[in-house]
């Protein structure tokens, strides 16, 4: 897919306002309803817009501490890797999970209520995943940034 200035002005207004009713967004962008319909469903359909969503407040929520963690496994044998990502799977806590390259196998970004919450989730979760061997925890001061993709480059 290569997106035309009509696809990247719809992104762009999506990005921004996700809540968007197909009419206004073909009126932000310059197109009928209709067109502006087919676009998006293409876009959709070829994976350019992957969802929509509210995004939510975990410290509002009641869960203002945020937990990097970095975990180690014992190997990198697909099983292994199925099993400990099945397990990450059932963790609430656990918002984001990445492998990696490097030094750790994952890197998960965690919410918790305070310490003695984490301190749970540690226990009950983090140190009971299979195949884990080192976990380092390091505990985020505040949000500098946090985007959900890469900004569309208005210049485009």
């Amino acid at each position: 897919m290569t997106p035309d200035r009509f696809d990247l002005a719809m992104m762009r207004a999506l990005e921004r306002e996700g809540r968007l009713t197909v009419n206004a967004l073909a009126e932000r962008v310059g197109l009928s309803a209709s067109a502006c319909s087919r676009r998006l469903e293409r876009l959709e359909a070829e994976g350019a817009i992957v969802g929509y969503h509210a995004r939510l407040s975990n410290r509002l929520l009641g869960h203002p501490i945020t937990i990097i963690v970095s975990i180690a496994l014992s190997g990198q044998s697909e099983r292994q890797l199925a099993e400990f990502e099945e397990a990450v799977r059932q963790c609430p806590n656990v918002l984001v999970c990445f492998l990696m390259s490097g030094e750790y196998d994952y890197i998960l970004r965690v919410a918790a209520r305070d310490l003695e919450d984490y301190e749970r989730i540690h226990k009950r979760y983090l140190s009971a995943f299979p195949h884990v061997t080192r976990i380092n925890s390091s505990f985020a001061l505040r949000s500098v940034l946090d985007r959900t993709s890469v900004l569309i480059d208005p210049a485009r």
